[in-house]
């Protein structure tokens, strides 16, 4: 008999952080120290894996300490505490700097890594109707949910939501102590490992005319405004890196592999789920209006999702000027 789950509650971070510092000065030879947070994916973490193995940090004069987080939100509130300086968020995250949390200082990848994913037999997403659904909210798992219900005429009060963190998604799922899941690659190849027949009801592409995922990296608002000389060093990083990235994919991956002491072929599986953008194309499509562009048909999702109350105007928080003008 299936077991009922109360919610769950999101995980808090995992400060056993992994230490970057490239040069290993601890902030020595006028280097300025960055708490800098991520999440354990190609997306999350493969501009740092670059930084470090290409020595990006020590050029820019940055001693780093990168902490492993599970999600973005929970990026967001270290960053509104001070114990992060900049961090890594998907596009389910993306109103929080939209409502004043953070800046945006840097977009990354076009994800299509999320998936609504359901066990085997089930048809369609009307066929969870009264179903148990797990998801990490405030994410990219929780904003496919709601696209998915949105179009079969649905809304979240047609099922039973369960929040949880990203680990007790995976094992509720393989336990089927829940029906269905908002979540995201990586984690649901780990599912398939063990649950090979589960169906995927909707994924990004699913979405692609109306929406845009972009991934981007995030810093604290005293950063950008009160340390900007520390806030244009490591843009000056992830534009470096950024380039490496889009010029150097395989070397990019097994850096990104070597860090996450994952094999390299589930990193470039993972890869494969992402559309890795180069930097003359972000460059462009900053001053075109392209990321603004991005950004509003976000706002116009997260009005109708309940997260914002209206239109925001990107370049309130998307600091596009300080992305282009970190070019050396």
């Amino acid at each position: 008999m299936r077991k009922p789950f109360a919610a769950v509650s999101v995980a808090v971070m995992a400060l056993s952080a992994t230490a970057c510092s490239s040069d290993g000065s601890g902030g020595a030879d006028g280097a300025a120290h960055v708490d800098f947070g991520y999440i354990a994916d190609f997306n999350g973490a493969s501009l740092l894996a670059v930084a470090d193995a290409q020595g990006l940090w020590k050029k820019h004069g940055i001693d780093v300490k990168t902490s492993v987080f599970t999600n973005g939100p929970l990026q967001i509130q270290a960053l509104g505490t001070g114990d992060l300086d900049f961090g890594y968020i998907g596009p389910g995250a993306m109103w929080l700097p939209a409502t004043g949390k953070a800046k945006v200082v840097a977009m990354n990848t076009l994800g299509n890594a999320d998936r609504v994913i359901a066990q085997a037999g089930t048809t369609s997403m009307a066929a969870l109707k009264g179903k148990t659904i797990g998801v990490p909210e405030g994410t990219s798992g929780d904003m496919i949910l709601t696209l998915a219900l949105r179009k079969a005429g649905m809304t979240k009060d047609d099922v039973k939501i369960v929040p949880m963190d990203a680990s007790t998604i995976v094992s509720a799922f393989t336990s089927k102590q829940i029906d269905a899941a908002g979540f995201w690659y990586p984690a649901v190849g780990t599912i398939k490992k063990t649950v090979p027949d589960l169906v995927e009801l909707a994924r990004n592409e699913d979405f692609a005319d109306t929406v845009s995922f972009p991934t981007a990296f995030v810093a604290g608002n005293d950063v950008v405004t009160k340390d900007r000389a520390k806030a244009e060093k490591v843009v000056a990083v992830l534009r470096d890196a950024i380039q490496y990235r889009s010029d150097h994919l395989d070397e990019t991956i097994a850096a990104t592999a070597k860090m996450l002491k994952q094999p390299p072929e589930q990193v470039k599986a993972d890869a494969a789920n992402s559309k890795v953008l180069s930097l003359s194309e972000l460059d462009g499509y900053t001053k075109d209006g392209t990321i603004d562009k991005w950004l509003k048909g976000m706002n116009d999702y997260f009005t109708g999702a309940g997260k914002l109350t209206g239109a925001v105007d990107p370049k309130t928080y998307y600091t596009g000027d300080l992305f282009t003008g970190a070019a050396k």
